[in-house]
């Protein structure tokens, strides 16, 4: 077979890559190139299925503004697809009084890249949260969550199929060349 275009790895990254692809360029033959036996088998299904809420990264950062969208864009895929997740949120908790500002901080962050619901708790709150943990003060980010990734690999995978896409596994990529570029006049340019 021949395609326009070969993405290697049928991770969620390759998987979600290949699935816009096709999705922007139809006209495209696409494939998906697989070493193992099924997608996801690697990183992708044996993480630890946190969907971030973007409290950690730099304000104004590329890395913040993608976090707090593709948290957003994460639920909407699953609750599109039936994809169960938890959107048990997180506490992060300042045990020690040097702790505080740091915890303060990290909510000023927080609000700069406009992660949704966060607030500081006090240790009643925190108590009431979760009755096993102890804290001075804690950053309440009810955002974050976990989803099972390799279902959304696998949703990824079959998406990117029913719009036409290959994916061929047990597929080892051992060499690569370059190719000549399409000309300019190619229907998909």
């Amino acid at each position: 077979s021949s395609f326009d275009v070969a993405v290697v790895g049928a991770g969620i990254v390759g998987l979600a890559t290949a699935r816009e692809l096709i999705q922007r360029h139809p006209s495209l033959a696409l494939a998906v190139l697989e070493k193992e036996q099924e997608p996801a088998h690697h990183q992708s299904g044996h993480n630890s299925g946190v969907i971030h809420s973007g409290i950690y990264y730099t304000p104004g950062s590329l890395k913040a503004k993608l976090c707090v969208q593709g948290a957003a864009l994460c639920y909407k895929y699953c609750d599109q697809k039936g994809i169960p997740y938890k959107q048990c949120g997180k506490l992060i908790v300042a045990v020690e009084q040097d702790e505080i500002p740091r915890l303060k901080a990290l909510y000023e962050r927080g609000l700069q890249n406009n992660v949704p619901g966060l607030k500081l708790i006090g240790a009643k709150e925190i108590q009431e949260k979760e009755p096993f943990c102890r804290g001075l003060m804690a950053l309440d980010s009810p955002y974050t969550g976990i989803v099972d990734y390799k279902q959304v690999a696998q949703s990824y995978a079959r998406d990117f199929q029913e719009a036409g896409g290959t994916i061929l596994t047990d597929f080892e990529v051992t060499d690569m060349e370059m190719a000549k570029e399409s000309s300019p006049e190619s229907e998909d340019g």
